[in-house]
């Protein structure tokens, strides 16, 4: 039975892959986390490593493993309260990540499975085209720079030792428990509030949360997935205005939607520090 390693294990996503992987009943699964779980995983082992950082001990722990699915990371925030955002981001998602699969690697993991992100290629697109995975990095701020920088540290690693690098670049996630800005506009929307998106007219990917850990499995497996980079989503492409009215919808509350023009809202956020949310 292949064992299958997990950092990140109580985040929103490794919860729900964990548990998957128990229910399918195929793996042998090992949740690694920061801090003893306090609600572990029935069918899962646990092992507490403490933070992922350059002097983080593992590779004995790691001896029998065939697949390490990395899913910790240091996430992206639209207010970054570090003096150094990027040194900070460089330390975990580069420092700690390139550490963990170096050590993997010693102790034999055939598969390193490592969950970037969409911002690796950038913030926006041409109208009328999607991001590709073949697309040139173009990372716009510290998140989407150390991801980028840890991606390419993971393939020349993996051409150096052999062992399988397989690179999932999510965008939004969606689903039970997410927070943070989505978490908030759900609220908004359910309370009743009249919100200025009423004229946003993008297209923004989005990945349900299922739908990503379901995308995880296939990868950890699937022999076509070796040494690839996938762009996931969910296939359907919306506006914010449109989110906003799904949210209301499946509220069953009425959406109330203002007309604001998108310069007045990217002028008011940048005024108030969250440029990042239009």
């Amino acid at each position: 039975m292949p064992k299958v390693a997990i950092t990140g294990a109580t985040g929103l996503v490794g919860l729900v892959f964990v548990s998957k992987l128990v229910a399918i009943g195929q793996f042998e699964v090992l949740a690694l986390t920061r801090r003893s779980l306090a609600t572990p995983v029935d069918g899962a082992k646990h092992l507490c490593f403490g933070d992922l950082t350059q002097q983080t001990e593992l590779q004995d722990k790691l001896v029998g493993v065939h697949i390490l699915v990395h899913l910790a990371a240091r996430v992206h925030v639209m207010q970054d309260t570090e003096a150094d955002p990027l040194t900070a981001f460089r330390t975990v998602n580069v420092e700690g990540t390139l550490n963990l699969a170096r050590q993997a690697a010693a102790a034999g993991v055939r598969r390193f499975v490592f969950i970037s992100s969409v911002k690796v290629n950038g913030e926006a697109t041409q109208p009328g085209r999607a991001f590709t995975e073949v697309d040139a990095a173009a990372p716009q701020d510290a998140y989407g720079q150390s991801k980028h920088e840890a991606e390419q540290g993971l393939r020349q690693l993996g051409a150096d030792t052999g062992m399988e690098v397989v690179i999932i670049r999510p965008p939004l996630v969606y689903g039970p428990g997410v927070k943070a800005n989505f978490a908030a506009l759900m609220r908004a929307v359910q309370r009743g509030w009249p919100l200025p998106l009423g004229a946003v007219h993008n297209q923004r990917s989005l990945v349900a949360l299922d739908n990503l850990v379901d995308f995880i499995v296939t990868c950890i497996s699937h022999p076509k997935a070796a040494n690839q980079t996938f762009l996931v989503s969910d296939g359907q492409d919306m506006s914010t205005t449109e989110l906003v009215r799904g949210m209301a919808q499946a509220a069953a509350v009425p959406a109330r939607l203002l007309p604001v023009p998108v310069w007045a809202l990217q002028a008011g956020a940048a005024l108030l520090g969250k440029g990042d949310a239009v």
